[in-house]
C-alpha cells in the first residue's frame, strides 16, 4: 500500500516537473527559434528572474539591465512569468501599438481571474473588450477638467486640513516618513471624491477606510506572496474552491458594505452628488439591450481601483517630489516664489484656476513622474495577429500572435541619456515651454498613451500639486539623516521605493 502510494506520487512529481521544463522551455527559447534579440536562456538568467519576483533585485535594476543589453534593438524577446514576451524600446513603435494600430493591443494582461477576485478583476483597468469600452465611456465623465474644478475644494480642504494638522504638531515635523503621512492625504481625498465619505486620517488615525487602505495595498514580494500570486493566476478554480483571493475577505466585504451603504442612503434621500457613485448609479440604471446591467461587483470594483491606485501610486508622486524638493533647495525656493505669486490676494488660497497657472509647479511634477514613473512596465495584449518591423538591421520581421504581451520599460526609457541626457540629475528644465517640444514623442510615457491612457491621471495631478502647495507656503523640505540620497531602489516592492523608507524634515516658515 505504502509502496504503491509512493510510486504515484513519485509519477505525479515527475510529471509535474516535466510540465514545468517544457513551459520554461517553450518560453526561453520562444524568442531564439524567432530569430529575436533575446537574454541568454541559461540557468543563471532564470535564476535572475525569480530573484527580481523572490524580491532580491529591484524590477526596475532588472527591466534596465534587458533594456541597455540590445542598444540598437527596437524591440527584445522576453518573459512574463511562464509566457513570452516582448519588450519594447523604440518610441515610434511605442506609438503604434498604443495610438495607431490599438485595435491590434486593446487590453492589458490579466492578473486575477475577476471569478475569483471581482474587486480586482471586474474594474476598468482589468476589463477587456466591449466591457473595457463601455465602462471607459461610463467613468470618463468623472475625469473632466469641468468634474476637476468641482472636486477641488473637497481635495483643497483635505490638503489644508492635512497641513494644518503637521503645523499644530511641530513634534512630528522632525522627521517626516512621507510615506506614511501622505497615504493619509491621499486616503481623505479619495473618501470623500470618490465615496462621498469626509475622513480625516490625522487626528482619526485608525479609522476604518485608512486601515483597510493599507491592508489592501500593502504587498511585500517575499516567497508567500509570490507563490500565492502564481497558483491565483495559474489555477483560478483551484483557488475559487479553496477559498483564496488576492485581498483579505474583510477588506473586500467593507468596500462593498462601504459602497452598498452609500447608494441606499443616495437613493433613499434622494441625494445628487456629482462623483464617481453617482455616475455609476446612472450607468447601473441605463435600459437596453445592448448596455450589460452594471451589478454591485461592478461598481464596487471601479471604486475599489480608483482607491487603489489613488491611495499608493498618488502618495508615492508626493513622496517622490517632496524628496527632491528637499534634496534641490533651489527648485524648492522657485517652486515656493511662484505659488506664493499665485495666491489669491486677501486670503493666501490657492484657487483651481491660480493651480492650473503654476508652470513651474507642472515642470516640477512631470520631472518627478519622468525619473520615478508610477510603474516601471506597463503593458498591452495582443488580441489580433500583427507584425512587426525588423527589431535590428538585417533581422527579420516578427508576428505577434493573440495573447501574446507587449511590454513597455517606462523606467528604463525614461533613464535613457538618448532621451534625457543626464537622467540621473533632477531637473525641471527638461520640460519648460522652450524644452519641451525637445522631448521625443512616446519617449515619456509616465500615464501611457492612446486610449488605455490612466484615466485618473488629471486627479492625481492635482491632488498632488494642491498639497506641495500648501506644503511649501508653511514649510521649507529639507533632508535629515534617514534621508536616502541618491535614491537606492528597494528590492521587496515591485513599484519604486527608497531602500530605506521616505524621510525628510519640516521646518515651519515664518508667515
Amino acid at each position: 500500500m505504502v509502496s504503491t502510494f509512493v510510486l504515484l506520487l513519485t509519477t505525479l512529481v515527475v510529471i509535474g516537473v516535466l510540465k514545468i521544463l517544457s513551459v520554461l522551455h517553450h518560453a526561453y527559447f520562444y524568442w531564439r527559434n524567432k530569430g529575436l534579440p533575446y537574454l541568454p536562456n541559461s540557468i543563471s538568467s532564470f535564476i535572475t528572474v525569480w530573484k527580481v519576483f523572490a524580491g532580491y533585485i529591484p524590477l526596475a535594476d532588472y527591466c534596465q539591465y534587458i533594456y541597455r543589453s540590445f542598444p540598437n534593438a527596437k524591440y527584445v524577446g522576453g518573459v512574463d512569468f511562464f509566457t513570452p514576451a516582448i519588450f519594447l524600446r523604440d518610441p515610434e513603435l511605442i506609438r503604434d501599438i498604443m495610438v495607431k494600430d490599438f485595435e491590434h493591443f486593446p487590453d492589458h494582461r490579466i492578473f486575477v481571474d475577476e471569478s475569483v477576485e471581482p474587486l480586482f478583476g471586474k474594474n476598468v483597468f482589468s476589463l477587456r473588450g466591449d466591457r473595457w469600452k463601455d465602462m471607459r465611456t461610463t467613468l470618463s465623465p468623472s475625469f473632466t477638467a469641468s468634474k476637476m474644478k468641482f472636486m477641488f475644494d473637497l481635495i483643497s480642504k483635505c490638503s489644508h486640513d492635512f497641513v494644518n494638522y503637521l503645523v499644530d504638531h511641530p513634534e512630528l515635523c522632525q522627521e517626516v516618513d512621507t510615506k506614511a503621512a501622505f497615504r493619509r492625504y491621499t486616503n481623505d481625498v479619495i473618501a470623500t471624491a470618490a465615496f462621498g465619505i469626509s475622513v480625516n486620517s490625522m487626528k482619526d488615525r485608525n479609522n476604518e477606510f485608512y486601515t483597510r487602505g493599507i491592508e489592501a495595498t500593502t504587498f511585500t514580494s517575499g516567497l508567500l506572496t509570490l507563490v500565492k500570486f502564481i497558483f491565483l493566476r495559474v489555477c483560478p478554480r483551484l483557488a475559487k474552491l479553496i477559498g483564496l483571493s488576492f485581498f483579505p475577505s474583510a477588506t473586500s466585504k467593507f468596500f462593498k458594505k462601504i459602497v452598498g451603504e452609500t447608494i441606499r442612503e443616495r437613493e433613499i434621500q434622494d441625494i445628487v452628488r456629482p462623483d464617481m457613485i453617482h455616475l455609476l448609479m446612472q450607468a447601473r440604471d441605463k435600459e437596453g439591450a445592448s448596455v450589460p446591467k452594471m451589478t454591485l461587483d461592478d461598481i464596487v470594483s471601479q471604486a475599489f481601483i480608483f482607491f487603489f491606485a489613488g491611495f499608493d501610486t498618488s502618495s508615492t508622486l508626493m513622496c517622490f517630489a517632496a524628496h527632491e524638493l528637499a534634496v534641490n533647495q533651489d527648485v524648492q525656493d522657485r517652486l515656493r516664489e511662484e505659488i506664493l505669486q499665485h495666491l489669491t490676494k486677501g486670503n493666501d488660497e490657492i484657487s483651481y484656476e491660480s493651480l492650473s497657472k503654476m508652470s513651474y509647479m507642472d515642470m516640477v511634477i512631470s520631472e518627478a513622474l519622468r525619473k520615478y514613473p508610477p510603474f516601471v512596465l506597463i503593458d498591452r495584449l495582443c488580441v489580433k495577429e500583427y507584425e512587426l518591423p525588423p527589431s535590428q538591421p538585417g533581422s527579420k520581421k516578427v508576428i505577434v500572435k493573440p495573447n501574446n504581451t507587449l511590454m513597455f520599460p517606462v523606467y528604463a526609457i525614461h533613464r535613457d541619456p538618448k532621451y534625457f541626457p543626464n537622467p540621473d540629475k533632477f531637473d525641471p528644465e527638461r520640460f519648460s515651454e522652450e524644452n519641451k517640444d525637445n522631448i521625443l514623442p512616446y519617449s515619456y510615457l509616465p500615464f501611457g498613451h492612446g486610449p488605455r491612457k490612466c484615466i485618473g491621471n488629471r486627479f492625481a495631478l492635482m491632488e498632488t500639486k494642491i498639497l506641495i502647495a500648501h506644503l511649501l507656503q508653511k514649510f521649507t523640505l529639507k533632508t535629515v539623516e534617514k534621508t536616502v540620497e541618491p535614491v537606492v531602489h528597494y528590492k521587496a516592492e515591485f513599484s519604486l521605493a527608497p531602500d530605506g523608507g521616505f524621510w525628510i524634515g519640516l521646518e515651519k516658515r515664518e508667515t
